[in-house]
């Protein structure tokens, strides 16, 4: 059987995959139509078994130039709303090929028909902006720090000193569950009842993203208990806990925001060569129903290049099909004179998402965080935060500290 068809003009229904393909002595034709075989009807050897009306399930190469293959997969060959199953096809065996030194899925487009078997974001962008009675501005957020150790009471405290301050968001870190220093259930009443005091002293809505990510099981009973106790949002793994495990979230009927972190994304991502993209996996995501994901920063800590996170950015927010555009997040390495550079790059849909940037303030986390609304409202109102910070106490001190 041939899968590679370079003539062949993929239709409405056919799920699109491109792939950087670098063969191991061979063709990279024939590397190509390998991939189109492992990934669909194919093995390495013709087959008895075969039956002449299989051939119309087969994935078909479409287009060769230099490395990158495209790759059209005929809609019969997945199940209806699974996304595991869509994804042992398209980002399964095809890695191991001993004919590959290096295979990147660098993005997927999925037919209107079969993303309306997956319920999607169910607020997105608009749908926070209404929540938290934010209209045009960027989110303020921040992560509580230190991520692991700290008491549920001194927990609580930081995330009460946060809001004051001027964070919209506190989140849970990634690797914090329910350990015996701070216990799941302990945490959710206690920085719930403090998110209320600081609403009610600010005037100001304020939402406690708390990690759920755990067993399945566990997971949705938690995110009942945070919808319990007046919660509004739930954060989750979504990688290290699975895409299954959360469709399984998505798919219960209550009216949390789902904030997706992508913890583990970089064993996949990082590599020019091989792997799956954080583009792909923010498109996954968004079809499953995430309504905020991690994508980058360009300045901060992490690798990512602005192509790739602007690239993650378009997979968040380009029509899909008729689903929720998602909220991105900025994390990772971010402090108030990063704030303009940011914004240029994000504009004002997103999460500044700063955990050093806010607590390592040497004034404390309150003034942590006005230092970074600071350099939020200062950027949004067109001012240098140089200009700003001369009535604005706590942005020159994060500009005295923070000097690149």
């Amino acid at each position: 059987m041939d899968f590679v068809k370079l003539n062949y003009q993929p239709i409405e229904s056919d799920l699109l995959c491109t792939f950087y393909v670098e063969p191991e002595e061979i063709s990279l034709k024939e590397a190509a139509g390998g991939v189109a075989a492992e990934s669909s009807v194919g093995t390495w050897t013709e087959l008895t078994t075969a039956k002449a009306y299989v051939d119309q399930f087969a994935a078909r190469v479409f287009s060769i130039r230099g490395n990158i293959v495209k790759i059209a997969y005929p809609i019969e060959l997945f199940e209806d709303g699974n996304m595991p199953n869509i994804l042992s096809s398209i980002a399964g065996n095809v890695f191991g090929l001993r004919a590959l030194k290096n295979l990147k899925l660098l993005d997927v487009d999925f037919p209107a028909k079969l993303t309306k078997t997956f319920r999607g974001p169910r607020f997105g962008i608009s749908g926070i902006r209404k929540l938290l009675k934010v209209p045009e501005r960027p989110f303020v957020g921040t992560i509580i720090k230190p991520k692991l150790g700290l008491r549920t009471k001194d927990h609580a405290k930081v995330a009460y000193e946060a809001w004051v301050g001027g964070c919209d968001i506190v989140k849970d870190d990634e690797n914090l569950s329910s350990q015996n220093f701070n216990p799941f259930e302990e945490r959710i009443a206690k920085t719930l009842e403090l998110r209320d005091k600081a609403q009610s002293e600010t005037g100001e809505r304020k939402v406690y993203m708390a990690n759920v990510t755990a067993e399945t099981a566990t997971m949705l009973k938690r995110a009942e208990h945070v919808r319990e106790h007046g919660g509004e949002y739930v954060m989750v793994d979504i990688l290290t806990c699975g895409f299954s495990a959360l469709q399984t979230l998505r798919d219960q009927n209550h009216p949390l925001v789902l904030h997706a972190h992508r913890a583990g994304h970089a064993a996949f991502t990082k590599n020019f060569k091989h792997g799956i993209s954080m583009r792909t996996i923010a498109k996954v995501a968004r079809v499953v129903g995430v309504d905020q994901l991690h994508v980058g920063t360009v300045v901060g800590k992490m690798s990512e290049t602005k192509q790739e996170v602007m690239e993650n950015i378009d997979a968040l927010k380009m029509p899909m099909n008729g689903l929720n555009p998602v909220l991105p997040v900025a994390s990772g390495g971010l402090h108030p004179r990063l704030v303009p550079a940011l914004i240029k790059t994000f504009g004002n849909d997103f999460v500044i998402q700063a955990g050093g940037g806010i607590h390592g303030h040497r004034d404390g986390t309150v003034s942590g965080a006005k230092a970074m609304r600071q350099a939020v409202e200062a950027t949004v109102k067109k001012k240098t935060l140089e200009e700003y910070a001369q009535n604005h106490r706590e942005l020159k001190t994060a500009l005295e500290l923070w000097k690149k």
